[in-house]
């Protein structure tokens, strides 16, 4: 038997690497004879370099950058399977979680630590990258990225700016005439979850800057100079991303990218699924088993448990899915493939125990659903004996 979990992390619990540890304990306690295949699933926030490492084989490499605060921290990228392919994640360099709730402030927050990783990578020989750009802590519309690979951005009097996106209202030119050559020559796949424009009522200050500190105040600041980054830029660049969908995501930094290097951005879990060849080794599975933190009717649109279902129902394999919880209109996943939905809290009780007892919960609820899963085969199987009989 061959069982394939699947999960993607639950937010502020638990990682989706830990997930399907702990889901394969749950799944081998009822089937210990099982193929267990672990795939955690990632949608370019935190977890995304995990899961690709795990999935592919791959190797963690150590570096020190600049946080988001400017200070130096250590952190991490990695290198897929094949020894070709880097994966960077913003938020490992410029991510919210590396800022104190108390010290959030997207005027300052810089994303120079993730153009250093991105350096990093181009210093190994490494020609094609994976950059997932969610959970960050910054507004600069990439700024600081481009300043790690060479780019200027200068005010009146030929002055480099400060960090952060606060600082954009004072540019006036920007010099790519000593930006980094390699990235010409770089593949680069962005990786987000959201197709947010640069700037407007959806843009990344509007919608995303209350969450990294940003005041009523602050996000007219941010918006009106993220808009000014993008006009300035168009003249440099000769591309026009201020409405490109994800250019808002991170703060800008799908922007920035866009700009000043040869990226795709790619919007959901599809490029994910894709890279790790889930279909591939999926669809030889018995069942799937997927899993997030909130199942509800923003699930069917586009979130990772359906779009998982949804790739292997040609192939008939069953999947089904483990929640933290079950939200508005939750149901209206079955119509979209999932077969299945278990909650993992068995019974009422408050927000600290769930948090701390998360991984426990999640394999009891696993193997509950394997033991309903098995009743189910052990029915079928007795069904198909009388009828023969």
């Amino acid at each position: 038997m061959r069982i394939v979990v699947a999960p993607t992390s639950f937010k502020k619990s638990i990682s989706a690497v830990a997930v399907a540890k702990v889901m394969e304990q749950g799944v081998l306690s009822v089937f210990p004879n099982a193929e267990v295949i672990k795939m955690p699933i990632a949608d370019g926030g935190e977890g995304t370099i995990q899961a690709f490492i795990v999935a592919t084989g791959g190797q963690i490499i150590r570096e020190n950058v600049f946080g988001p605060l400017g200070k130096p921290i250590e952190t991490y990228w990695g290198i897929l399977g094949d020894g070709e392919t880097a994966v960077i994640e913003m938020a490992a360099a410029s991510g919210l979680p590396l800022v104190p709730r108390e010290k959030r402030n997207p005027r300052i927050t810089t994303t120079f630590g993730t153009g250093e990783l991105i350096k990093a990578a181009l210093d190994r020989g490494i020609r094609k990258l994976i950059i997932g750009i969610g959970d960050s802590a910054t507004n600069d519309g990439g700024m600081g990225m481009a300043c790690a690979l060479g780019v200027k951005f200068l005010d009146a009097v030929g002055n480099s700016l400060p960090s952060g996106g606060a600082a954009l209202q004072q540019l006036t030119t920007i010099d790519i005439s000593q930006m980094d050559t390699r990235l010409a020559e770089t593949t680069i796949i962005v990786v987000c979850d959201v197709d947010n424009p640069l700037c407007g009522p959806r843009g990344a200050s509007n919608v995303y800057g209350p969450q990294k500190g940003a005041t009523t105040e602050m996000i007219v600041e941010l918006d009106a100079a993220l808009e000014k980054f993008a006009a300035i830029a168009k003249k440099t660049t000769g591309k026009d991303v201020i409405e490109y969908p994800g250019a808002g995501a991170a703060g800008g930094l799908g922007a920035g990218l866009l700009l000043f290097t040869n990226a795709q951005l790619l919007v959901g879990v599809d490029i994910v699924l894709e890279i790790i060849r889930f279909s591939e080794i999926a669809k030889d599975a018995n069942f799937i088993i997927t899993g997030e933190g909130c199942t509800d009717y923003q699930t069917v649109c586009g979130k990772a448990p359906v779009k998982i279902a949804r790739l292997v129902e040609q192939y008939h394999v069953p999947t089904f899915c483990i929640s933290g919880s079950l939200g508005e209109r939750y149901e209206e996943v079955y119509s979209s493939g999932i077969a299945g939905l278990m909650s993992i809290i068995p019974s009422p009780m408050n927000v600290g125990d769930y948090v701390n007892k998360t991984p426990e919960l999640i394999q009891t609820a696993t193997e509950r659903l394997c033991r309903i899963i098995r009743k189910g085969m052990e029915i079928e199987l007795n069904k198909g004996g009388k009828e023969n009989s």
